[in-house]
Order: C-alpha cells, then structure tokens, then sequence
C-alpha cells in the first residue's frame, strides 16, 4: 500500500530545547491558515500528544520503533493523518537519543528514518552565536543519512537571526527556516513526568494564539511547507488485525487523575467491538451502567489523592468489581489507584502495598516484560514491549512478568491473573494486538452489568 503523506520531524539537540513550543506555535500558524493538519510525537510520551489534539481538535498519536515494526509505524501514521494537508511529529529528547546511551533504536533519528520524514533541527540559540553551527554540523554529519534539511533556530533574537541564517546556508548548506524569540508569557509549565497537561495550563488558548502570532512572523512557512512536501510516499503494509467481535462496554477513566491513554490502543478497542464508555473516579460515585471490563489508564493520581479517597462508594463498587473477576487493565496510575493508599490517603484496597513518593524517577525507560504465568493479556512466555515512568513506587509492584531493560537489569512487575492486569509498566495494544482481543474476550464473559 502506498499514500502521500506532507511531514516533516521537528527533531531536538536535547531534551528542554523548546521542541513542544515550536511544535505549538507551527501547529497553530499552520490550524490559523486554513490547513488541515495532522500531528504525532516520537516515542511513549502521553503528555505532547495532548497539547497537539488541543491545538488541532483531532488526536495525535504516538510512533514508536521500539513498540512497532516498520510497516506499523507507516500505517499509523498514514491512517491518523489522511486527508491532511500537511502533519508535523515532534521528536522526543535529543535527535540520536535512544536505547542506553549507545543506541539509536527510539530514537527520534529511527522514527524519521523508518518513515522517511525530513527533519528540521530545533536548536536553542540562547546564549550562542557561532558555537550554533558547530553544534549544527555535529548534526548534520553525525549520521550519514542525517537527513536534516532544515534549522530552527529558538531563543534567538531578530538581531542575531540573519547573520546565523547565512552562515547555515552558506557554510553548512543547510535551509534556516527561521527563529522564535524568547517568550516567558507563552512558557508551558514543567513537571516531573514533562509538561503539565495541556488541560492544566491557565490560558492555554491564548498562550497558542500568541505562540502562533509571532511565528508567523519568523518562521519561514514558505520553507517548512516545501520541506514537509517533498517527503515521499509512505509504502506499508497493513497490519494484520484480530477480528471484531460481539459488543462489549468498557468503563475508561478519564479525568485529570487518570489521563494517559494512547489514542491508537482506544481506537484498536472500538475497532474489535469495544464500546468505550468514560467515568471519572474523581466525580462519578458509580461505574457506568452495564459495563463489562474496566480500564484505568495512568496521570497523576497522586496529585488528587485527597478528592479520590473521599469517593468511598466508587471505591467500594471498583474493589468488589475487581474482586469478582471484572476483567481490569490499571497501568501506573490506575495501578497505583487500585492499591491499599497513596501517602497515606486511601484508595480502592483491591490490590496490596501502599504508594509512597520516591522523589526521582524509578525504573525509567524501555523494558521487556516476558509472562511468567497464563493472564488476561499474555500467554506463559510471551513477551511485550513497555515503558515505566513514574516517582511513585510501592513495596509490593507484582511479580507476575520479567522485566529487563535494553542494558540487561532484570525485575519482577505487575499483578495478573486471567481477569487482571496492574502494574506500573504502559504498553500500546498496537504492539501487540492479541492482548486487545484477549481482553475484550474476558470481558464479554463478564455479565454482572454493574449498575448498582
């Protein structure tokens, strides 16, 4: 199969470069001129992609080459993007950046390649001048099909922008697609798992109209369009999906504590039947009338312990669903949501352990998990590729899968059964379709109807 598909990587020197602005400000310039546009983010970020939905009205997703093959990758991106005239993918940490320190597999390098994108280089000119290009070449020469064909250049000023723009094209034979000045009134807010979310942040319309407005002043559109114009065709072959079965109702929370779903693995639910009913655990004192699984996605329960410990009712009623057999997918937050309490605040107790703040980062970064046992979503033996990322830890994580990382360290994680799965470790259904399908099995056995 083949499509044309307009793109182009805003890739990063490094993680903090201002990648998530610049990509804001081209999106909403780009919303602004009538364009239908499309947008997805490199790697397993949850939180990017939602501040581009914000600013498109449609979703974003997530490409991956450490959860997809080649061909899946493709077919993602040219499934979410038809129709559009143009789709931008914001790159994740530095350009090259991927497994350990020593591999480019997930990088943002590996995602253009595998789709043949053309890249533009974010670079943070703030307090630089000459040393830009230095930094540019080492770029552009550090693989041999970099493919970088263009440079913005971000923090920069207008004084320091033309003289630089020259000595990129002249010296390095690179297109300077303009800058973005210093903008403190448009900054997005930071927190420790990346930015805040995008329904967070106080004013974020305005804080794109201004981000928008100024970049139609120093980007050069003009060069950015024919950039994204001259990517080639995607040629893929579709993944082979599970068949559609009967319809089933999931309950999803989905408020500000439980927030971080992969849009793709939602629409590979509804595509095999699911009909996908949201609740807040926040809000709602009970579940949804009549559904017949339940799937807690991460956030940042943490941060509303006190409001989800006061909902008792919800809590009892997801405890007896969980205890009974309603089959459950809870990852990181919706993990932590279903133990006995986060610092100290009670939350559902179906599971053990309570949720305490390890102040850094834990288990951070790509993993393995092989099935120790038969469960909900896996076969003994077979392997899925995850992600943790998250400061909160409990003494008792599960054991139920093997986790090792890219470098070799080794642990146990999750709890499972064959109508469970919780634990800190995300995964995208996209990786491996059959866990959709086996889950959705389970649940049409369920037939409680939980409309107590």
């Amino acid at each position: 199969m083949q499509r044309d598909v307009p793109r182009l990587v805003l890739a990063g020197t490094n993680s903090g470069c201002g990648k998530t602005t610049v990509t804001c400000a081209v999106l909403q310039a780009l919303i602004s001129r009538g364009l239908r546009v499309g947008a997805a983010k490199c790697g397993p970020d949850y939180i990017d992609p939602m501040f581009h939905s914000r600013v498109i009205g449609a979703k974003s997703s997530n490409l991956d080459s450490f959860f997809f093959d080649r061909d899946t990758m493709r077919y993602l991106l040219a499934h979410n993007t038809q129709g559009c005239d143009v789709t931008v993918i914001e790159g994740v940490m530095g350009y090259y950046d991927g497994l350990g320190l020593t591999s480019t597999r997930a990088s943002t390098y590996a995602a253009a390649r595998e789709t043949g994108s053309p890249v533009v280089l974010v670079v943070n000119a703030r307090g630089a001048a000459l040393s830009v290009l230095a930094a540019v070449e080492g770029f552009l020469h550090f693989a041999p099909d970099s493919g970088i064909q263009g440079v913005i250049l971000n923090g920069c000023s207008a004084m320091s922008y033309g003289p630089l723009a020259r000595e990129l094209e002249n010296r390095l034979g690179v297109r300077a697609c303009g800058y973005l000045p210093r903008l403190p009134e448009c900054a997005l807010e930071s927190r420790h798992l990346g930015l805040i979310t995008a329904d967070e942040v106080a004013d974020l319309q305005e804080k794109l109209r201004k981000l928008a407005a100024v970049a139609e002043k120093t980007l050069d559109f003009a060069a950015l369009l024919e950039i994204a114009r001259s990517a080639p065709p995607l040629d893929f072959t579709p993944p082979v999906l599970p068949e559609a079965g009967a319809p089933v109702r999931i309950g999803v929370a989905r408020d500000r504590a439980f927030c971080f779903y992969y849009e793709d693995s939602l629409d590979l639910l509804r595509q095999l039947g699911a009909e996908l009913v949201p609740f807040s655990p926040l809000a709602d004192e009970k579940l949804p009338d009549g559904v017949q699984g339940l799937y807690l996605g991460g956030g940042y329960p943490e941060l509303y312990a006190a409001r989800l410990e006061e909902n008792h009712t919800l809590r009892r009623q997801i405890r007896e669903a969980v205890h009974t057999g309603m089959p459950c997918i809870a990852e990181c937050g919706g993990f932590m949501y279903l133990t006995q309490a986060i610092a100290g605040r009670a939350m559902v107790g179906a599971l053990p352990g309570d949720c305490f703040d390890t102040g850094k980062l834990t288990r951070f970064g790509y993993i393995t998990a092989t099935a120790r046992e038969d469960n909900l979503l896996c076969r003994a033996g077979e392997q899925v590729p995850m992600h943790e990322f998250h400061h909160w830890d409990t003494p008792k994580p599960g054991d139920a899968f093997g986790a090792e990382k890219p470098s070799g360290k080794q642990w146990r994680c999750a709890y499972a059964t064959d109508t469970l799965y919780a634990g800190f470790p995300h995964f995208h259904f996209y990786a491996k379709p059959v866990m959709a399908q086996r889950f959705l099995a389970a649940c049409r056995k369920e037939t409680l109807g939980w409309s107590k």
